[in-house]
């Protein structure tokens, strides 16, 4: 068989009227013949049959058959046309049909010969010189096979140099078959991958007179075109993990990050439940978090230092109470109030919102190493509850969020998000960095980065606030008084917020003035809670205006307003006094009458 390398063979076959039956006969044992020396298959030899005779018929094309068994059934069922002779028609469709990567042949660039096996035995009635001149330019080597009453001239004007190579004669039909095993050598020629050091990392793949270097599956060939490398599977995108995408030599599969599994899509990752192997120690309730777990007391309890037990105590500090200003504890319960001026919304926790203005506010959250993962976890619940006291819109207020560590981090700028919801489904999907505390960094990438038009601050000439708030468990590891000077000098209002070993001096350097209205501090993250009651205050000046009246005791209308109620005071207590002065007339009178009455007794 012949095992030189794969080929792309079209026979295209004269079935025209001159053509008795008993020869078309031979002319399908010559095309069977043809096929069985031929190493057929998908990646080896593929061929494809069209007739022709006043049109063209395909009987089936490169991509249709890929086992001799198919191909010769189809060619058994083939019946002829029996009309004119039109070869140019049928080079033509060669060209734009057949040979076509739509039709199964291989793209140019891989170097697999393109061969059409033409055999007529007469005359053509079109022209054929100019459409074989194409077919040979798209790269079509033409083998031209004439039999019997054949035109030598058109078989030349046909064929592909060298001429000797590829026109044949054949006397009579009854010839053919001995013809076939000698056109068989034509196509089969030397083994270059033997005859010839190839350099192929991985396979050499014969074609007559030349070779081609071929992968294994999972690699590319590089542009050397011998040498081959992995194919990163993960690198075009579309491999759907939601966590992270592994390449393997052509494939992929999806790991999940730390704290998490991998579901049974295999795409989709699922927060691994701590809480349930049962080893918690909890005495109240356990709450899973990615890489572990944390304990959470019932309302009216607080967690005891030990992590695990809970102790009874004040309500508003024992409790996630969600009050949006102040919690007030009262005996066994507690309730929420609002600032002077503001009104508690019909869930009893929240007040009303800052919409008195806009601004474009960006939170700069620590997340080294010493915050701690559970920690992390009650930052990102802060920073959503700084985000409900906003109304975000495109042209209302904007918020940023930026992490910071040893390095600094954008989780999404200002123009990313335009409603509440979405910033905080967005913080909550943060991950936690870890490692150290470069606060100054972090003020640098905030001013020049954060507040940047490009990433969503609005022109200074629209006079939209712009708000920093830094937070930070720990003392920086950097310089932060050049870049806190700088944010403050370019226009941003800074607040600092420390928990546990936060140092003041750091947290009054980047605030702005008056500085004890712009920084806050608390013991622990479980009660930084009311370190939002002062943010809100600072952050939402206009609150309380236009809600409540507060008029000026010394303005005419107040005055007029004051004298009005006094009288109507004096008068309501001068009728209660005239009906006392009654009432006691008659109590008077009664008693005259009783003591008259005990005298006349006696």
């Amino acid at each position: 068989k012949c095992r030189t390398g794969p080929l792309d063979i079209v026979f295209v076959i004269d079935s025209s009227r001159s053509v008795r039956p008993f020869e078309f006969e031979t002319m399908r044992q010559f095309m069977m013949d043809i096929i069985n020396s031929l190493d057929v298959g998908p990646n080896a030899t593929r061929v494809g049959v069209i007739q022709y005779s006043s049109q063209v018929q395909n009987i089936f094309s490169l991509k249709t058959f890929f086992t001799r068994a198919d191909m010769e059934k189809a060619i058994n069922s083939i019946i002829p046309l029996a009309q004119g002779t039109m070869t140019g028609l049928a080079i033509q469709y060669a060209m734009n049909v057949a040979f076509t990567t739509q039709e199964g042949a291989r793209p140019l660039h891989k170097k697999i010969p393109r061969i059409a096996i033409i055999v007529t035995d007469g005359r053509p009635q079109d022209r054929v010189t100019e459409v074989a001149t194409q077919a040979r330019n798209a790269g079509i080597e033409i083998y031209a096979v004439g039999i019997q009453r054949a035109d030598m001239n058109s078989l030349r004007a046909m064929a592909s140099p060298p001429l000797e190579e590829h026109v044949f004669l054949v006397e009579s039909f009854e010839l053919i078959q001995q013809f076939g095993k000698q056109f068989q050598d034509k196509l089969c020629g030397a083994d270059m991958c033997v005859e010839q050091e190839h350099g192929c990392q991985h396979s050499c793949v014969s074609t007559p007179g030349s070779f081609y270097c071929e992968c294994n599956p999972g690699y590319r060939l590089n542009m050397d075109g011998k040498t081959c490398s992995p194919i990163d599977a993960c690198a075009d995108g579309r491999h759907g993990c939601q966590h992270q995408c592994v390449s393997a030599r052509g494939s992929f599969s999806c790991r999940c990050r730390a704290g998490y599994y991998l579901s049974q899509d295999k795409r989709s990752c699922t927060l691994i439940d701590y809480c349930s192997f049962g080893n918690h120690s909890c005495q109240h309730e356990c709450v899973s978090i990615p890489n572990g777990h944390y304990c959470r007391c019932r309302s009216g309890f607080t967690l005891q230092p030990d992590g695990r037990s809970c102790g009874a105590t004040d309500l508003c500090n024992g409790v996630d109470h969600g009050c949006e200003f102040k919690c007030v504890s009262m005996e066994g319960s507690y309730r929420c109030v609002c600032p002077e001026g503001q009104q508690l919304q019909a869930d009893g926790k929240a007040c009303s919102k800052c919409g008195a203005g806009h601004v474009d506010l960006v939170m700069v959250i620590d997340g080294s190493k010493s915050v701690r993962p559970q920690n992390f976890e009650l930052v990102k619940q802060f920073v959503n509850r700084i985000v409900d006291l906003l109304e975000v819109s495109p042209h209302g207020t904007r918020v940023g969020l930026v992490q910071y560590s040893s390095r600094v981090r954008t989780e999404f700028p200002l123009n990313k998000y335009h409603s509440t919801d979405e910033i905080k489904k967005a913080v909550m999907e943060v991950e936690y960095m870890e490692k150290g505390t470069m606060t100054g960094l972090a003020l640098k990438h905030m001013v020049e980065h954060s507040f940047s038009e490009l990433e969503g601050a609005r022109p200074l000439s629209h006079n939209v606030p712009r708000i920093g708030l830094v937070f930070t468990d720990g003392r920086s590891q950097d310089d932060i008084s050049e870049w806190a000077r700088r944010a403050k000098e370019s226009g941003i209002v800074m607040f600092a917020v420390g928990v546990g070993k936060a140092v003041e001096e750091e947290l009054r350097a980047i605030a702005s003035e008056p500085v004890e209205q712009h920084f806050s501090y608390s013991a622990d993250f479980t009660t930084m809670t009311h370190l939002i009651e002062n943010f809100k205050l600072n952050i939402c000046p206009e609150e309380g205006k236009g809600e409540t009246e507060i008029r000026s005791p010394c303005e005419c209308e107040a005055l007029v307003q004051f004298q009005t109620n006094t009288v109507a005071i004096l008068q309501s207590l001068t009728e209660k006094n005239i009906l006392w002065a009654h009432s006691l007339a008659q109590m008077t009178a009664r008693l005259e009458d009783l003591e008259k009455q005990i005298a006349n007794k006696k």
